[in-house]
């Protein structure tokens, strides 16, 4: 979606985009409990993407960390960052039911303020280095993620997009049982 009240000018404006749940849900292959976002207020293609996650109590994680004292798990709002990035990266993909979007490194993360039930997390991601060639799409990103105005955590993550396996097996046919 454009917004109708920008400034007209010569220049080409990117696109500012939006996705609900269902959007969500047909580019990402995460499902619950695992999908750690539940919309996107602005996606500008190739660039940029802010991301929403509602924390609530009944996430399955507060079950365990921490009993009585709930903390959202460090490494799952930089999930959550991959998984914006992730959006915003498939989002290219005309295929991309039949590829994953995969962790090739994390750098960086800082953990500033914890993540409580009744937050709203706010995830900026930003591209850093995009790369496409044949198979396989690549890209560093920069995320940021928000408490209102405060940030609580950062990370640069890499991933890449991979072919789907033809189905249930180990990730390392080489390291399986002979049946």
């Amino acid at each position: 979606m454009t917004n109708p009240l920008s400034p007209v000018s010569d220049a080409p404006q990117p696109e500012h985009i939006k996705l609900d749940i269902h959007d969500i849900l047909r580019i990402l292959p995460h499902r619950y409990p695992f999908l750690l976002i539940d919309r996107v207020i602005d996606l500008t293609r190739k660039q940029r993407i802010v991301a929403i996650k509602n924390v609530t109590i009944n996430e399955p994680f507060f079950a365990g960390h921490f009993p009585g004292v709930p903390i959202m798990p460090g490494v799952l709002i930089v999930e959550a960052i991959a998984q914006a990035g992730g959006a915003l990266l498939l989002t290219e993909v005309p295929d991309r039911h039949q590829k994953l979007m995969v962790f090739t490194g994390i750098e960086r993360a800082r953990f500033r303020r914890p993540v409580v039930p009744g937050d709203q997390l706010r995830i900026e991601v930003e591209v850093k280095a995009w790369r496409e060639g044949g198979d396989r799409n690549a890209v560093r990103m920069e995320g940021i993620a928000y408490v209102g105005d405060k940030k609580v955590a950062e990370a640069i993550v890499t991933c890449q997009l991979v072919a789907k396996a033809g189905g249930a097996g180990p990730a390392n046919p080489e390291t399986a049982e002979a049946k």
